[in-house]
């Protein structure tokens, strides 16, 4: 980029890094930042610096947030004895923008993966076998990806937890998504509809 100080040229490569921008994205938003450097730019770099020096992992459920114990964990409206296990912090945010579930969550931080290497130990599965112990679980919902690695990793979980009396087992149901029509489905998601009918 001809007559970018280094300033710029290293705010465009950082912006480039994000998901979702190149490296043409990332130099649109950049200039677009700049051009609103009063209403927008400023606001923003206060906002990333208070995340930066503020966000933290929830020590119970391993929700992202500004305090030691996320705001989910210490509701006491939440304590109903579910718990929906997810994959990743986007998908905690994601189950909540939908606004029907009133549990409370756990975090695993990825999916087991024999290719890379990640066990049990490297996700949260100790500590959510230690929550249904401690918390008086009654059931927990297994919110996991329909990818080989997310049903190995339920199918553990579900093996794992199979020792706790009284605990239900159960995951999300899965196939024709609301206004999906069949014929933009893949194979897999028209199967699961299928065996997941329900009467009328």
């Amino acid at each position: 980029m001809p007559d970018a100080t280094n300033d710029i040229q290293a705010l465009i490569d950082l912006m480039a890094r994000l998901p979702g921008l190149g490296p043409r994205s990332a130099r649109r938003a950049v200039l677009y930042l700049i051009k609103k450097r009063a209403a927008v730019m400023r606001p923003l770099a206060q906002a990333l610096m208070a995340v930066a020096d503020g966000a933290r992992e929830c020590l119970v459920c391993g929700n992202i947030g500004t305090e030691d114990v996320c705001g989910i964990c210490r509701s006491d409206k939440r304590a109903t004895g579910e718990i929906c296990v997810v994959e990743d912090v986007a998908d905690l945010w994601a189950m909540e923008r939908a606004g029907v579930f009133r549990g409370r969550y756990h975090v695993l931080g990825g999916t087991l993966s024999a290719l890379d290497a990640v066990g049990p130990e490297e996700l949260r599965i100790p500590r959510l076998e230690a929550r249904v112990a401690e918390e008086g679980v009654t059931e927990v919902i297994l919110a996991l990806g329909a990818t080989v690695d997310g049903q190995t990793t339920s199918h553990y979980i579900a093996d794992r937890l199979s020792g706790f009396e009284g605990l239900r087992l159960t995951t999300l149901a899965q196939g024709v998504p609301v206004g999906g029509e069949l014929d933009f489905l893949d194979d897999g998601t028209i199967g699961a509809a299928l065996r997941a009918r329900l009467s009328l």
